[in-house]
């Protein structure tokens, strides 16, 4: 979700009111962290089950209020160093310098790709009970037969023919909760977000992760309460039955958590992310105060996968806090290892290893940064039974990331920024009356703030990438760093980079990326390719821990632009306006192919498509306020 500040939005206008806005090795040696942490346990009971029932679809057009109240903060500045720039924390340039990569759409490893879910799937879900919503936040899971797909706010199962074998279900019904609005009664239920899944072919079981938002029904305020929500499969089926887990997030001493005085009085535990091991099953976070700003420091829970596995009525968990553990700075999401089916590390009584990066404002890190953390938790098979884990990292050297700037968009029709701009049709299809924050424009889009991204345990070695700013062909763009480290924890944690480079191509943006590996240490890493020559596109390359990264290839084209209502001023008023993309990508190895998930454009219409009744659907292609989509691909490596 990546918001640090819920802030009530004031009204702008009658009609305006309703719509509430709401490549290479650094040879340096490793420095050992000597904080560590041990974490506290408690117990949480399943609370119901969850699967897919039947499904609705709503009608298109205009349901007031559209977006769900509240505000998140203005997204991190890029750096003025000279390698990375971005959107919250200050854009800036590394200093960094890369060759642009060779793009190609000839994609002979391309086995399947196909259209995933949307903005338009996503709204109408539920009879059309929903908010709409942006950025999708990807999760991508694969096995048996079955892609488990879930973004903000829908899940849906496909075959691997690309073939749906669900409906379209929102996650608040599929999770036993109310609609997230009752649009004949305009009661709100909680606010699910952050999705994220992994099928674990060691338990044959699908996870499926989210944050979730109290709100006091009548008025959509948030309470402060939060939990995660964790759901099981009780079969390797996933279009069966699952039950489910609540774990809260709040931290402020009630429900069983831990008192971290966040200001205001709740905690929020923002960003989840999830990984496996032999042993366990880990979610982390990101956690702020609710109600005001700061940052406390990343959390870590660590679950008995055989507990979760089996279904079981009760489960331990433990949680570790990161605060002060990296030389007196709090981590910043420390992403849990996906590993690759039959690549557990055993040491030290079993080892989930995490990595994360330090340039953001909440590490402290000024926006750029030539560290990475490698973080090591010690002794999971104790979750089995008394858990006693250790938490443990080293900071490796590494070539710089600084925060990018926002990805500028190949110019094309944007017809919700159109119709704002012409008075009759702001007036007569989206607000009531005129834009008066006219002129609106196509955005340049979000290209996050060098936070670590999908972390793949595979062959040894750990994979990760992450955002940064860097300079190519001349220019400033968003590039990627990607980096390949091999842990150890003999004689206690140590690593060292096998691998480390960018990926950038001139002219244009490369954002979000997400790795995955087979076994036998082949990946790909899968992101969104924009700018002046693409749409936002669904692209990928190969990975390789000698030869590092080989060249974009372009899955899917994008065949327009975005436009959606993040980017505008009326529908972000007071806050600036931030066109949200990601907020992350996913990829999941089934065998010797490795499946991809990307966010991208795969629709365009004109202002009288838009306008032609019904308003807004551009032929059943999108909705009046977004038209992102998702990409699904399978690539094969040998």
């Amino acid at each position: 979700m990546k918001w640090k500040l819920f802030r009530s939005s004031p009204l702008v206008g009658a009609t305006v009111a309703a719509l509430a806005l709401a490549g290479g090795v650094v040879a340096l040696a490793p420095q050992q962290a000597v904080a560590s942490g041990t974490g506290l346990t408690r117990l949480i009971s399943s609370s119901g089950s969850a699967q897919f029932g039947r499904v609705s679809t709503g009608a298109d057009g205009l349901q007031f209020p559209e977006i769900r109240a509240g505000g998140s903060d203005a997204g991190a500045q890029p750096s003025d160093k000279v390698i990375t720039n971005r959107s919250n924390s200050r854009p800036g340039r590394s200093g960094s310098h890369a060759a642009s990569s060779t793009v190609t759409k000839s994609h002979t490893d391309l086995a399947l790709s196909f259209a995933g879910l949307n903005h338009r799937n996503q709204r109408l879900a539920n009879g059309g009970n929903q908010f709409s919503l942006e950025p999708p936040d990807q999760g991508l899971c694969v096995g048996n037969g079955r892609v488990l797909e879930a973004t903000n706010d829908v899940l849906r199962v496909f075959d691997t023919s690309g073939i749906a074998v669900t409906g379209v279900v929102d996650l608040n019904t599929f999770l036993g909760y109310p609609a997230a609005i009752n649009r004949t009664t305009n009661v709100q239920g909680p606010f699910v977000t952050d999705p994220s899944c992994l099928f674990d072919a060691a338990s044959q079981r699908w996870f499926l992760t989210v944050l979730t938002l109290d709100v006091d029904p009548g008025t959509g305020d948030f309470t402060g309460t939060n939990h995660l929500d964790t759901a099981v499969s009780t079969t390797a089926d996933p279009t069966g039955s699952w039950k489910v887990y609540r774990l809260a997030a709040q931290d402020n001493g009630t429900a069983g958590t831990p008192d971290h005085q966040c200001a205001g009085g709740f905690c929020l535990g923002d960003y989840p992310h999830i990984g496996a091991d032999a042993n366990g099953f880990y979610i982390t976070t990101n956690e702020y105060p609710f109600f005001a700003d700061g940052f406390h420091g990343a959390q870590v829970y660590a679950f008995s996968k055989a507990a979760l596995a089996a279904n079981s009525a009760t489960v331990a968990v433990t949680q570790v806090d990161t605060a002060g553990m990296d030389n007196g700075n709090a981590g910043f999401t420390v992403w849990p290892a996906v590993s690759s089916p039959g690549q557990f590390a055993t040491g030290a009584g079993g080892t989930e290893y995490f990595l994360s990066s330090n340039a953001a404002d909440e590490a402290n890190g000024g926006g750029s940064s030539t560290q990475l953390l490698v973080w090591a938790l010690t002794n999971t098979s104790s979750l089995g039974g008394t858990p006693a884990v250790a938490l443990s990292h080293v900071v490796l050297p590494v070539n710089g990331y600084a925060v990018p700037p926002k990805a500028d968009q190949k110019v094309g029709p944007v017809p919700l920024v159109e119709c704002l701009n012409s008075d009759p049709c702001a007036t007569s299809f989206l607000l009531g009356v005129p834009d008066p924050f006219k002129p609106e424009a196509e955005s340049p889009l979000d290209s996050n703030d060098t936070r670590m991204q999908q972390v793949t345990l595979a062959n040894g070695k750990l994979w990760g990438a992450l955002d940064t700013a860097i300079t190519v062909g001349g220019e400033n763009k968003a590039g990627i760093e990607y980096f390949v480290v091999k842990p150890s924890v003999s004689g206690g944690l140590s690593a060292s980079l096998a691998k480390s480079g960018y990926v950038a191509v001139a002219g244009n943006n490369v954002t979000y990326p997400a790795i995955g590996v087979t076994p036998s240490g082949r990946g790909v890493m899968a992101f969104t390719l924009v700018g002046a020559d693409h749409f936002p596109s669904a692209a990928y390359t190969s990975m390789d821990a000698l030869a590092g990264a080989g060249d974009v290839t372009v899955a899917a084209e994008g065949v327009g632009p975005q436009d959606g209502f993040s980017g505008t001023k009326v529908f972000n008023d007071p806050a600036p306006a931030r066109p949200r993309w990601g907020d992350y990508g996913a990829a999941a190895v089934d065998g010797k192919s490795i499946w991809i998930a990307s966010e991208y454009i795969g629709q365009s219409c004109t202002l009288a498509q838009y306008t032609t009744a019904p308003v807004g659907s551009c032929g059943g292609t999108r909705t009046s306020l977004a038209n992102w989509g998702t990409r699904i691909s399978k690539v094969n490596v040998s």
